[in-house]
């Protein structure tokens, strides 16, 4: 297991190209396709046998066919005789399906959870899983990174005056608490229930100060973006001065550029864990690189160092 190998599905190339140059490696050479019956072909090309290989695939749009890319190419590299497979997947899709909150339905996550591992993959990298219990999931480890680090970066920079960080609901106010601890600012949470199995949320109250100040909501996704466009409208009539927002993983799903680019947010900071397409409707979405944090673990884990060292 003396060499380093990262290789990339189809999901986000961009990325994987970014993490290789952080590395001042060349990415992996493979041949992934799909044929006209719509099965999946992967061929390795190049000697992996005995090596530490990384597979660069977050399960993003489209989420299924990215799955099932990254399923097959484990399967290759185990083939293959890979010394260790490393899972890197920047954005677990199916994440929000963690748990049976209701009668007869399954808990998706952990099912994805088995099928990596059956895949061949003996270990798993992440940024910001939806739940911390899906980590348990799994039988092999599990190492989850964040992207805390580099929104506070980006908002201590943007110094903002009389800031206020606020959970988009009750669920993500322990990072929320984080992000305001790190920018020395007070915490609001946003009191929300989902309705029905829909997208829709909707907004019961406002646990928190938010008059006369700057409103920076965080959550770990935006998918539709309606919850987010609902808090910031909640905010601005609770006499908040301006909205930003910011998440880890741009899903951007349905009509969401229209919908953040119709609203009064001022500012969406969102990572590259997901690839944002250029859309002139998001010109209110910053895009931070996280190309340097996954680089910089995926060189932890092949030396041996500890990753946790890295937000310490």
């Amino acid at each position: 297991m003396d060499e380093l190998k990262v290789f990339s599905g189809n999901a986000h190339p961009a990325l994987a190209q970014a993490v290789c140059d952080y590395l001042g490696m060349p990415l992996g050479r493979a041949e992934i396709f799909e044929f006209s019956n719509e099965n999946i072909f992967v061929r390795i090309l190049e000697n992996v046998r005995q090596r530490d290989v990384f597979v660069i695939q977050p399960i993003c749009s489209p989420v299924n066919k990215s799955l099932v890319e990254l399923l097959i190419m484990l399967d290759a590299f185990k083939r293959a005789s890979a010394a260790r497979l490393t899972a890197v997947i920047p954005y677990y899709g199916y994440g929000r399906t963690d748990k049976k909150d209701q009668p007869r339905v399954p808990i998706t996550a952990r099912l994805i959870a088995d099928l990596l591992t059956t895949a061949g993959a003996n270990r798993v990298l992440a940024i910001d899983l939806h739940a911390p219990q899906i980590q348990g999931f799994f039988n092999i480890p599990v190492d989850e990174l964040s992207a805390l680090p580099l929104l506070t970066q980006y908002f201590e920079d943007r110094a903002l005056d009389n800031l206020v960080v606020v959970a988009t609901d009750i669920g993500i106010s322990k990072r929320a608490r984080d992000l305001a601890a790190k920018l020395h600012a007070p915490l609001a949470i946003i009191e929300k229930r989902r309705l029905g199995n829909s997208d829709a949320t909707e907004t019961l109250n406002i646990i928190g100060e938010v008059q006369g100040m700057h409103a920076l909501t965080v959550d770990d996704e935006i998918d539709t973006a309606g919850s987010l466009i609902g808090a910031v409208n909640t905010l601005l009539d609770h006499g908040a001065t301006e909205v930003y927002a910011c998440c880890t993983h741009p899903v951007f799903s349905d009509s969401a550029p229209e919908r953040i680019a119709s609203s009064p947010v001022k500012e969406v900071v969102v990572t590259d864990t997901i690839p944002v397409a250029a859309n002139e409707k998001l010109n209110k979405v910053t895009v931070l690189p996280t190309a340097s944090l996954l680089g910089e673990a995926i060189h932890r884990i092949h030396t041996g160092l500890s990753v946790g060292a890295m937000f310490e």
